[in-house]
C-alpha cells in the first residue's frame, strides 16, 4: 500500500541533459563482463559448472507466467560474474531477486560463467547486448555473422533459458545504434538477421527483450517503426527513471510509452532499466514503482539499477531509508519461480 504523508513528485524521467533541450535519459551503465551471510532464505546456492553443453530448455514457461507472478530483477556492478555484489545489494532487502542483468558490449563472448552463476541462485540472467564498434548495417548485412554465430552457440551450448535484448534504447540519441547513428529500418534488419542466426544456431533458449526508452524524452520518435515483429520479440522492455524532476506517478512515467506500444502489440512488459534518485520523495517514488508493477497486469517485473554513476547513487546500499522501503514493498511481491 501507497505510504501516506510521504511528499509525491519524485520525476520519473531517464537522466541526460540534451544540449540545449533539458531532455533527460537514463545513466549511462557502466559495461560488465561481469543473499547476506546468514540469513538461510538467501544464502548463495553452489555455482554450477559448465563445461559441458546440456540440452536446450525452452523459456516457455517464463514468457508469459501468471499475472500475479513478477520479476524482480537487480543489476549490480560486478554481477553475476561474482555474486557477492548481489548478495550485499540483497542483505538489506531481505529477498532474493529473481533476475539479474548485465552489460555485454559487442565483441564480448557469451558470458556463461555468470549465467550458471545467476542460475545457481534462482534468477534469471539477463543481457543488455550493447552493439558497439560496429553499425546495424554491418551486422543486417551480414558482417557480423561470424561473432553472433559463436554467441548464439554459447547461448545454446549452456542451454538454460536467457533473457537479451540487444540495442536497448534504440529511440534516443545517445548510443551509436540511435537515432542519430542509424536508422529505424536498420534496427529492425539488424534485429531479425541476429534472430534468424540464433534460430539457425538451435538458441531456442532466448527471450527476446525489446527495449525502448520511455518516450517523455523523445516524444518525436514513434516506436512502431523500429518494432521488428511479435514473432521476433517475446518481451517489451521499458527503461525509464524516477529523478528529481519529471513525472510523479507510475503513469505518469511509463503510461504514455505503455500506451503508445499497446497500438501495435500485445506482449508483455518488464521496467528493464529503472531505479529512484535519491531525493526528498525517493520513498514516495518507490511506493508509485513496485505497487505500480504489482498492480499492472501486462507488467512483468522490474530490474533496478543498483549503481553509483553520473554523480548520482542510484543503489540502495548505503540510503537506509531507500532501502528500507524496497525491502517492505517487494516483501509482498509474489515472484516467478525460474529453477525447478
Amino acid at each position: 500500500m501507497t505510504r501516506r504523508g510521504r511528499a509525491a513528485g519524485l520525476g520519473v524521467v531517464i537522466v541526460l541533459a540534451l544540449a540545449g533541450c533539458g531532455l533527460l535519459r537514463a545513466p549511462t551503465p557502466v559495461s560488465d563482463t561481469g543473499a547476506p551471510p546468514g540469513a538461510g532464505k538467501l544464502a548463495p546456492r553452489p555455482v554450477r559448472k559448465t563445461a559441458a553443453a546440456h540440452p536446450v530448455k525452452p523459456p516457455s514457461d517464463l514468457l508469459h507466467p501468471r499475472s500475479d507472478r513478477k520479476f524482480f530483477g537487480l543489476q549490480v556492478k560486478g554481477a553475476p560474474d561474482s555474486l557477492n555484489p548481489v548478495q550485499n545489494a540483497a542483505a538489506g532487502i531481505n529477498r532474493r531477486p529473481n533476475l539479474l542483468g548485465q552489460y555485454t558490449r559487442w565483441p564480448h563472448p557469451f558470458d556463461a560463467r555468470a549465467a550458471a552463476n545467476a542460475q545457481s541462485y534462482g534468477a534469471l540472467y539477463y543481457v543488455a547486448w550493447e552493439p558497439f564498434k560496429t553499425t546495424l548495417s554491418a551486422i543486417a548485412s551480414g558482417d557480423r555473422d561470424s561473432y553472433i554465430t559463436k554467441f548464439a552457440r554459447a547461448v545454446r551450448s549452456y542451454g538454460d533459458p536467457v533473457a537479451i535484448s540487444f540495442g536497448h534504447e534504440m529511440n534516443g540519441n545517445w548510443y551509436p545504434w540511435g537515432t542519430t547513428g542509424a536508422t529505424a529500418a536498420e534496427f529492425v534488419d539488424a534485429w531479425r538477421h541476429i534472430h534468424e542466426l540464433f534460430a539457425k544456431a538451435g538458441a531456442s533458449n532466448v527471450i527476446w527483450v525489446w527495449n525502448p526508452n520511455i518516450i517523455n524524452p523523445v516524444p518525436d520518435v514513434q516506436l512502431e517503426p523500429y518494432w521488428p515483429g511479435s514473432a521476433y520479440v517475446d518481451w517489451v522492455g521499458i527503461t525509464g527513471y524516477f529523478a528529481t524532476t519529471g513525472p510523479d506517478t507510475f503513469d505518469g512515467l511509463y503510461g504514455s510509452t505503455m500506451t503508445e506500444i499497446r497500438q501495435f502489440t500485445d506482449k508483455p512488459f518488464i521496467i528493464a532499466e529503472t531505479s529512484v534518485e535519491t531525493g526528498g520523495n525517493e520513498l514516495t517514488s518507490i511506493d508509485a514503482l513496485i505497487n505500480g508493477v504489482k498492480e499492472t497486469s501486462d507488467m512483468l517485473g522490474f530490474v533496478w539499477f543498483d549503481y553509483d554513476k553520473d554523480g548520482v547513487d542510484w543503489s540502495v546500499g548505503d540510503r537506509p531509508q531507500a532501502r528500507a522501503a524496497v525491502a517492505s514493498d517487494v516483501a509482498s511481491l509474489p515472484l516467478v519461480s525460474v529453477t525447478k
